[in-house]
């Protein structure tokens, strides 16, 4: 179908750049220039990788060669056409964010003594968890870098963040993270000013790390290395962020559902989240109560109970400075959290509306364009365990909204927290009200069901892993599941729509890591130093298993082909153009080229 034609674009142009205050002249030359692959920093050019390959021994970072695109076939029958590069044209640039973790270190609702009593807490501390606002706001870095395609020079529309936003159900986590993307100085200290306060610095908490003496522990004796000021340095720096550069989207994982991602919010807990007096010791009876607390959540309130009682006694109790504003968020207080955030960069309540607020429906839809359709789903458990599943409700709502998009000629994307991997939760309420669970099977066979879902993306895992979910009749889709920004390789991604004009698309998955130096320099306790040391010690946190999370070559990189969704040239060239002139203009506004200058 044919372009604009010359006063078509000039309106086009005028329209969009009225809509962002920006000169038309200078739009229109932007406009006008040929796409081009922009010159970007990320995992094309150049990667991030151990220094050595030695075991059980602390080991460093360094730069390491790009990898270039790897050609995935798994989904089509035949071999893609060779010269399908001249022709081809891009439908949507994304990003793709997930398993963000922002952590309030210092709040007394972690409850870091879980971890020796099972190794299902390992998570409830990190070497590095004062530094993840510093490693968001370097992410967000570079997403801002990368927003014109290192492949088709094409605007950035849309950003989607899959999940676990928060790490504790802590409202200050919660509103750091959107601070953060949404662009702002964020000091990530909740306790004294001057001072953390923390299981870090205790030395009974001998599970831990301990940046000022490491050789309490293992840590010492693998390599660890001494950082005399660390946690302070990293909860009392002002961090600041770029900010998105697009709209972004946002849902729920199951750290923004469960307390440590794991089980339900009891009172007990919101009172001990906000109080004085945090734990880095428990006696050893108290371990056999939290063994039953997989089956029991109410076991958490005796556990609690006890704790209470001995506080004054027990060792390993510490004062510490309270804050009302570590409360415990529930599911309206996600939601709302969105919806109060700034009107830029959009859009209002990221994915929810103040109807999803009034019902509690935690799901939603939005076409970020005029032909591409993102469902939005709450796959979280709300009774116990990490894993999700599907409910009988948003299963049925979900393929209600696939149907309706196939009407409209609509390219699906569906984004979740849980992959097909961990989508097998069956935990149901003890009492009130229950529906069937759909489990990973069911729902990928639901999806294959619909052509123009072209892409399943989620998190959950924090492993960067690609599958394929080929259908008997030649089609299918491509699962995408991104890394996570608090565990090695701390990486998140982008995601490019590209139609072949032969019938086929493919989809360009394109690793970032944060805008920090691949070798953290001793002693550099600025932002960015912060986020490279923040990796360094992510990659030796041994317990973590930190290496196999890169993913294989399959699982970064790629160009995933399949079959084209439906007769893509039915989408014009005119259309097309005016998203494109819509989107740069968007960008180019952020950069305030509003009366001279143009594409970088």
């Amino acid at each position: 179908m044919s372009a604009l034609s010359r006063r078509a674009f000039l309106a086009t142009t005028a329209a969009s750049a009225a809509a962002f205050s920006l000169s038309p002249e200078f739009l229109a030359a932007a406009l006008a220039a040929p796409s081009q692959p922009s010159n970007v920093p990320s995992t094309l050019t150049q990667t991030i990788r151990l220094s050595s390959q030695a075991r059980e021994q602390y080991r460093t970072l360094v730069a390491a060669p790009g990898e270039p695109y790897v050609e995935r076939t798994d989904l089509l029958r035949a071999a893609p056409r060779a010269g399908r590069t001249a022709d081809r044209r891009s439908l949507g640039y994304l990003g793709h964010l997930s398993d963000i973790h922002i952590i309030d270190a210092q709040s007394p609702g972690r409850l870091e003594p879980l971890i020796p009593v099972s190794e299902s807490f390992i998570d409830a501390s990190r070497p590095q968890d004062t530094m993840t606002v510093q490693v968001l706001a370097q992410m967000v870095a570079s997403v801002e870098r990368a927003k014109y395609s290192p492949l088709t020079g094409e605007p950035m529309s849309t950003v989607l963040n899959t999940g676990d936003s928060a790490d504790s159900r802590n409202n200050l986590e919660l509103g750091w993270c959107i601070d953060v993307l949404d662009g702002g100085n964020v000091t990530p200290n909740s306790g004294r000013p001057g001072e953390y306060q923390g299981v870090q610095t205790w030395p009974e908490a001998d599970y831990v790390f301990h940046p000022d003496d490491p050789d309490l522990n293992e840590f010492g004796a693998r390599g660890f290395p001494r950082l005399p000021g660390v946690l302070t340095a990293a909860v009392d720096q002002v961090v600041e962020s770029v900010g998105l550069p697009v709209p972004w989207y946002a849902v729920y994982g199951n750290h923004d559902t469960l307390f440590m991602g794991n089980i339900a919010v009891e009172t007990q807990l919101q009172t001990w989240a906000i109080g004085d007096r945090k734990a880095a010791l428990w006696p050893a009876t108290m371990r056999m109560m939290a063994s039953w607390w997989g089956t029991n959540s109410s076991m958490f309130t005796q556990l609690v109970n006890s704790i209470r009682a001995r506080a004054e006694f027990a060792s390993g109790v510490h004062t510490v400075t309270a804050n009302p504003q570590r409360k415990l968020f529930d599911q309206l207080g996600f939601m709302q959290a969105h919806l109060d955030s700034p009107a830029t960069p959009g859009p209002v309540g990221h994915g929810f509306s103040q109807q999803n607020v009034t019902t509690g429906q935690t799901w939603w839809q939005a076409d970020v364009s005029p032909w591409l359709r993102v469902f939005g789903l709450d796959t979280c458990n709300q009774v116990v365990g990490a894993d999700g599943a599907v409910p009988q409700d948003q299963f049925d709502w979900l393929e209600a909204g696939l149907a309706q998009a196939a009407a409209e000629n609509k390219i699906a994307i569906v984004c979740s927290h849980h992959n097909s991997y961990t989508l097998e939760n069956v935990a149901e309420p003890a009492i009130g009200p229950s529906q069937r669970l759909i489990h990973a099977d069911e729902f990928v066979a639901m999806l294959g069901r619909y052509p123009q879902v072209v892409a399943w993306v989620n998190g959950h895992t924090h492993i960067n892993t690609i599958t394929p979910h080929p259908t008997t009749d030649g089609g299918g889709f491509w699962e995408i599941t991104t890394a996570s920004c608090v565990d090695y390789p701390q990486q998140q991604q982008t995601i490019e729509i590209v139609d072949n004009r032969d019938g086929t698309i493919s989809l360009f998955t394109t690793c970032l890591d944060h805008d920090s130096p691949a070798e953290w320099r001793s002693g550099d306790y600025s932002q960015a130093g912060l986020g490279s040391l923040s990796r360094e010690l992510a990659a030796n946190a041994w317990q973590f298993q930190p290496i196999p999370r890169i993913g294989s070559l399959l699982d970064r990189n790629c160009e995933l082909l399949m079959r084209a969704p439906f007769d893509l040239s039915q989408i014009s060239a005119a259309q097309v153009q005016v998203e494109r002139a819509t989107n740069t203009a968007r960008l180019m506004a952020r950069d305030g080229l509003t009366d001279g200058g143009g594409k970088p």
